[in-house]
């Protein structure tokens, strides 16, 4: 299912004063230099009420729990943060994620994974199969799966490893939720020359500088790295949001075509006027706030509806 949602026009004076804001900046390629500026973007984002946030280790890899007040039982949330594999942290994006978690009524935990170009492909991906088998380890019945950007990609890309392994007994996710998620490292999608000028942000050489930091040589259509590429074959149900005005927008329809195609439950939503992750932008767009309440009422329902058949148990 695609949905189109149209620009509020309560959100057009925002989107742009943004645009003005970053003209300065696009196209600016960023590196391990940028992690204290990409941080400190994030940890601005409003905190959630009655939501508490606990260092801890799952899998082996550090990271941070955000758990909200009433949170179901032995339900968890898997969040792998966005950062083009290079930037970002757990603790910077707490905030934001417990916007998500509130929404969800789920404890969430935030993984540190291995950042490149220190660690290249594949540390991240490696680092969250680590922390999904580790939600299972310590207990959790149902698991669900969100990202932004890098991060999207890489739940992506989580789902089918774990697909993958179903025939071995491996517990399965309910569901999966990202944003923006970068699906082909490649940069291939005709959205990179239609959304060159709308994009406000990006444009191709700065992602693929990301992605070359990296993959450091390795082929971009390895499907741990680039999910476009992977078996998509027995997926959980998908939800993915995407701006309109972003040169990843094809990373997204690519991706949600061929899972329809092989089967999955996906549901599409595209926000016109609206930049990459701009649900971080809680606060200043209508359609950040529209987008979180969405997510976070498709990762409870589909926790919720796993709760007759446990399946992680079952699995």
């Amino acid at each position: 299912m695609i949905t189109i949602h149209p620009l509020s026009p309560d959100d057009a004076p925002a989107v742009a004063a943004m645009r003005q804001a970053t003209a300065a900046h696009k196209g600016d390629k960023l590196g391990p230099e940028a992690r204290p500026m990409f941080d400190g973007m994030f940890a601005a984002t409003l905190a959630a009420a009655d939501v508490r946030v606990e260092a801890a280790t799952v899998g082996g890899i550090a990271g941070f729990w955000v758990r909200p007040a009433g949170a179901q039982q032995g339900a968890r949330v898997l969040y792998i943060h966005g950062g083009g594999y290079v930037l970002g942290s757990a603790q910077a994006f707490t905030s934001f994620v417990g916007q998500i978690a509130r929404r969800a009524g789920a404890d969430t935990f935030i993984p540190d994974y291995r950042l490149a170009p220190e660690h290249p492909y594949p540390a991240a991906i490696n680092d969250a199969v680590a922390v999904y088998h580790g939600l299972v380890t310590e207990g959790a019945e149902r698991i669900v799966i969100a990202g932004d950007s890098a991060g999207g990609g890489l739940t992506l890309a989580l789902l089918s490893i774990l697909a993958a392994d179903k025939t071995r007994g491996v517990a399965q996710p309910v569901g999966a939720a990202v944003m923006s998620p970068l699906t082909d490292l490649a940069a291939a999608g005709e959205s990179y020359q239609t959304r060159a000028e709308a994009d406000p942000i990006f444009t191709r050489d700065v992602l693929k500088a990301f992605s070359d930091m990296y993959l450091q040589g390795q082929d971009a259509a390895l499907p741990k790295a680039s999910p476009l590429h992977a078996d998509l074959n027995g997926l959980p149900p998908i939800r993915i949001d995407v701006g309109d005005n972003e040169v990843l927008l094809s990373d997204s329809t690519r991706y949600a075509d061929r899972a329809k195609a092989a089967g999955v439950e996906v549901t599409l939503s595209i926000w016109e006027g609206m930049a990459h992750v701009f649900q971080s932008s809680l606060g200043q767009f209508v359609a950040a706030e529209q987008s979180v309440n969405a997510i976070g009422e498709f990762l409870r329902q589909r926790l919720d509806a796993a709760v007759s058949t446990n399946p992680i148990k079952g699995a």
